[in-house]
């Protein structure tokens, strides 16, 4: 099977934005062709270290004697800032239906993003003098235009969504991380999963009290399927649903880069159960053992080995997979944490990282250099990405803590923020490092921090 190469963005001239800006059939149908033939963000060279990206929307009113439209605002993840009571817009080319808005950023970086064109009704109304009021009332505002939010017509890639469903575009500068495993995803092709290898049940809980989708994938092939590692994936509805990962898998096992393996996707329910399962949960990692792999090996066999097996999860999702290999060791050996909440249960680590005399720490990494655990040494691929606030420093916190206490690490910084257009590549990187003990000799090359 030939597999088709991801597609870098062109790094254009420094001035092509400047240029078809002050081009004299700007806003014509020949025009927004030309850029529509370009893509957007339009990237250009700027300097060294930065490259410039350039957004434009199309107005479908047209100029603004006929349109209502009085701001387009540009919600790029972690570039910019949605708490600000003035967010940023793009700007009208004055006479045109032409919107436009330019910014500097790494070469390396890559996020989602959404265009929010608004009328008079949607502008931000007069916010309280009152400081804890004033945030209140702005987010409230921003929540109300997420109805009004577009992914990029003029975007090459098809879009994609996030939790709550709203669609979003992908923005890749031409030196981000390879992600050639989306190639399916990003052309607008929905991958679908092997019928015959998935698996969709419902897992009743009797610990937890509750019941909720479970789907179990199976790749490759093996004549000794019970040795077979096993990777959990939590919030395994968006992993399942949302950006499907079943493609990518099939992908990288065809391409040798994963061994045959079971692959077991935990859906959240919702938000409150998300909320309580997931920091931290003694009852809820006892049921995924006790309740939940029986019922899932009783369908397919994959290994009861703690090495063979993987723990993956992203915010909350990477401090429980951090919690699920320290505290039961004896089952979960092997760990993927992208973006962990290591701030829990403290939210003020998170606002106040930077600021604070004395570098505080969650409570689980506190745990860890308190000793409080079981003797154990796992494996643990760790990342962040450098625009998620104090996250990072956490993260690398954390990470130390489990280099003292004599942890297999991996731990890296991406250039991108909270965002699940960056997991996706690092999930797929992360278990090319974790599993690369159960597949053929053929380990990628990372920029990270390596212990053993």
């Amino acid at each position: 099977m030939t597999k088709k190469m991801w597609p870098r963005p062109l790094r254009q001239p420094y001035g092509c934005a400047a240029a078809l800006l002050a081009m004299e059939n700007i806003g014509a149908e020949a025009w927004w062709q030309e850029l529509a033939h370009i893509g957007t963000p339009l990237v250009e060279e700027y300097s060294q270290d930065q490259v410039r990206m350039s957004y434009f929307w199309r107005d479908p009113a047209g100029d603004e004697s006929q349109s209502p439209v009085r701001q387009v605002y540009a919600d790029i993840n972690c570039v910019t800032d949605h708490h600000s009571p003035q967010p940023q817009s793009l700007h009208r080319v004055p006479g045109t239906d032409v919107w436009h808005w330019s910014t500097e950023i790494d070469p390396q970086w890559r996020g989602s993003y959404s265009l929010i064109p608004v009328g008079a009704a949607q502008l931000p109304p007069a916010f309280s003098s009152d400081g804890e009021t004033r945030a209140r009332q702005q987010r409230e505002w921003w929540i109300s235009l997420f109805p009004f939010a577009i992914s990029d017509p003029l975007n090459h890639s098809a879009p994609h969504f996030n939790s709550r469903h709203h669609p979003l575009s992908a923005a890749h500068m031409p030196g981000a991380p390879d992600q050639s495993s989306w190639h399916l995803l990003d052309s607008g092709h929905t991958p679908l999963a092997d019928a015959v290898r998935l698996q969709q049940f419902t897992w009743q809980s009797d610990l937890l009290g509750n019941e909720r989708c479970i789907w179990l994938y199976t790749t490759g092939h093996t004549d000794t399927p019970e040795t077979r590692p096993l990777v959990i994936v939590l919030d395994g509805q968006n992993w399942a649903e949302g950006s499907p990962l079943f493609a990518a898998l099939d992908s990288e096992t065809e391409s040798n880069h994963f061994p045959a393996a079971a692959w077991l996707f935990i859906d959240v329910i919702n938000m409150e159960w998300r909320e309580k399962e997931l920091p931290c949960n003694p009852t809820f990692w006892q049921a995924v053992e006790e309740e939940l792999l029986p019922l899932a090996r009783g369908r397919t066999p994959f290994s009861e080995e703690a090495d063979r097996t993987v723990v993956t999860g992203q915010s909350y999702g990477g401090l429980a997979a951090t919690y699920a290999g320290l505290h039961r060791p004896h089952r979960f050996g092997r760990v993927l944490s992208q973006s962990g909440s290591f701030w829990w249960p403290n939210m003020q680590l998170i606002r106040n990282f930077g600021e604070l005399k004395q570098r505080e720490m969650g409570w689980l990494t506190a745990q860890l250099i308190q000793r409080d655990l079981p003797a154990s040494r796992l494996t643990i691929f760790m990342e962040a990405g450098n625009r998620e606030g104090d996250m990072a420093p956490l993260s690398e916190q954390m990470h130390e803590a489990l280099v003292a206490a004599g942890h297999h690490t991996f731990f890296r910084i991406f250039s991108g923020g909270h965002d699940s257009l960056c997991w996706r590549g690092g999930l797929i990187d992360g278990l090319r490092w974790l599993l690369a003990d159960f597949a053929d000799p053929q380990h990628p090359a990372e920029t990270g921090t390596h212990h053993d």
